[in-house]
């Protein structure tokens, strides 16, 4: 049983990297997860932890020296949000291609223009096909457990690729909740000691990274790639069993909020799940069948149970914090209807983008968006696919 200290999501993802206690930080500083690096910067300078903290000169640099130093056989963390993340574009791929165990928290953030500093998930989304794994968290709760968990799942044999734990910028990085932390020696005993797999720096056996690589093999190799989030997808599943065995608080892809006989349904990411929470329960008091699905992990997507999971669904509502441009939908509407395509499930689905930029989703907005699936349920046609929540007129 840990103990419950105030702590905002910054200072939690911090903690959370004092007790892994990494060999490298490699980190440029961004709003809003500047704090957690300051953070840990100074647990790095009282001498809490002996990581090899790494002052870079842009967070392109800091993605480049996270996978050196996870290639050379390290223990690899990082926080970044928004054009932090962007700026490691190019390193997003070649981390996941080459197969490194970097752990990235990511706080996040509206990308720019015009200048944005709160949050969307238009950063996380925008790599969201880069070979990340991507866990999203409701709260400071879940964005410290998930850290936690991200450096498991992403070190296991049958995995080995990098982690983006995402949490909503501001809304939870500098939001104060009543945090269970957990023991050191607990949390370090769950993580369990590095054990690097054929690390560069092992001289004896020498091997090449990273060479060039055209279209005699590229394409095996790209395979050989996509098969490793099948196994991934489990040990999302095995490391959140695992996680609530040691400490109390289970973890799966999805967590389903009164779906089993719910009709009208929401699926959402993050923080605003915890808004939908309370809506759900105050209409389930007046008898109404509504329910929500929150998406954990996005990647991997977990397509098969998220159609199981609407089984009594009548109608559905995807909430969208980072417009599709050119696309006509959101970014996780698409995934949503596909799952349910694939899996049989005739359910009609409609897209809400919201929040962008960090507007403010209020329970009557809530409201709103159960009040219209009501009569798409009773039709099976939605008349308009996608509509804007929240917009001024």
């Amino acid at each position: 049983m840990g103990k419950l200290r105030p702590m905002e999501g910054n200072e939690a993802i911090a903690e959370a990297m004092r007790q892994i206690n990494p060999d490298v930080v490699a980190a440029y500083p961004i709003t809003p997860s500047t704090e957690a690096v300051q953070i840990f910067a100074r647990f790095v300078a009282d001498g809490q932890v002996d990581t090899n903290y790494v002052a870079v000169e842009s967070e392109h640099s800091a993605m480049s020296a996270c996978i050196a130093a996870s290639l050379a056989g390290g223990r690899v963390m990082n926080v970044t949000a928004s054009q932090g993340l962007a700026l490691m574009w190019e390193m997003l791929y070649i981390a996941a291609s080459l197969r490194s165990t970097v752990v990235l928290s990511v706080a996040n953030r509206a990308l720019s223009g015009n200048i944005n500093i709160h949050c969307d998930h238009s950063d996380a989304m925008g790599a969201r096909d880069a070979g990340w794994l991507q866990l999203y968290g409701e709260n400071v709760q879940e964005a410290y457990d998930n850290a936690i968990q991200a450096v498991v799942i992403a070190e296991r044999e049958d995995v080995r690729l990098p982690v983006m734990n995402c949490y909503d910028g501001f809304l939870v990085s500098h939001s104060y909740e009543l945090l269970e932390v957990e023991e050191d020696e607990a949390v370090r005993e769950f993580v369990g000691p590095y054990k690097p797999v054929r690390p560069l720096l092992d001289v004896q056996n020498p091997y090449t990274i990273g060479p060039l690589d055209l279209y005699d093999f590229y394409h095996e190799h790209k395979r050989s790639q996509w098969e490793a989030y099948r196994p991934a997808k489990q040990a999302v599943i095995e490391v959140g069993k695992a996680f609530g065995e040691r400490f109390g608080r289970s973890y799966g892809l999805l967590e389903p909020y009164f779906l089993d006989d719910a009709e009208l349904v929401i699926v959402a990411l993050g923080s605003t799940a915890g808004i939908v929470k309370d809506i759900v329960e105050q209409r389930r008091e007046g008898g109404e069948r509504v329910g929500l699905l929150k998406i954990r992990s996005f990647r991997p997507f977990p397509a098969e149970e998220i159609a199981d999971a609407l089984g009594s669904a009548r109608a559905l509502a995807v909430m969208d914090r980072a417009a599709g441009f050119g696309s006509g939908f959101g970014t996780l509407y698409p995934e949503v209807a596909a799952a349910l395509y694939a899996g049989g499930k005739q359910v009609p689905v409609v897209d809400y983008i919201y929040g962008l930029g960090g507007r403010m989703v209020l329970p009557e907005e809530i409201h709103q968006v159960y009040n219209e699936l009501a009569p798409v349920a009773a039709s099976g046609h939605p008349e308009q696919l996608t509509r804007w929540l929240g917009v001024r007129e």
